[in-house]
């Protein structure tokens, strides 16, 4: 069974940092495209970022250009999505994603995510 895992979500103060890791099971990162999405309370689920199987496309919202950056380490099969100055705004559900596109076109939609991870619950607030 294909799975994700997330990891690194908490409580963190408005201008604060968090790391996101994201991890398979049943198969390996680097055959597939990642993407970050994320659910606010009330608010559809939306695209923050993704990259390709190499690494070398990235896509990322306006909110949040300047101030998250993706990366993955194929050989510990891990995508990572760094978040520093953090706002109030940017508290959601994030989730990683597996996906067949990764753009700037693509990033913000469902359509070509083929495995959902459960999701890490990060919250900005003092």
């Amino acid at each position: 069974q294909f799975q994700l895992v997330e990891s690194g979500g908490g409580l963190v103060q408005p201008g604060g940092s968090l790391r996101l890791s994201c991890a398979p099971s049943g198969f390996t990162l680097h055959s597939a495209a990642i993407g970050w999405f994320r659910q606010a309370p009330g608010k559809e689920r939306e695209g923050v970022s993704c990259i390709t199987r190499s690494g070398g496309g990235i896509a990322y919202a306006d909110s949040v250009k300047g101030r998250f950056t993706i990366s993955r380490d194929n050989a510990k099969d891990t995508v990572y999505l760094q978040m520093d100055s953090l706002k109030p705004e940017d508290t959601a559900v994030y989730y990683c994603a597996a996906t067949s596109r990764c753009d700037t076109s693509s990033y913000s939609t469902t359509q070509y995510v083929a495995v959902w991870g459960r999701g890490t619950l990060v919250t900005v607030s003092s």
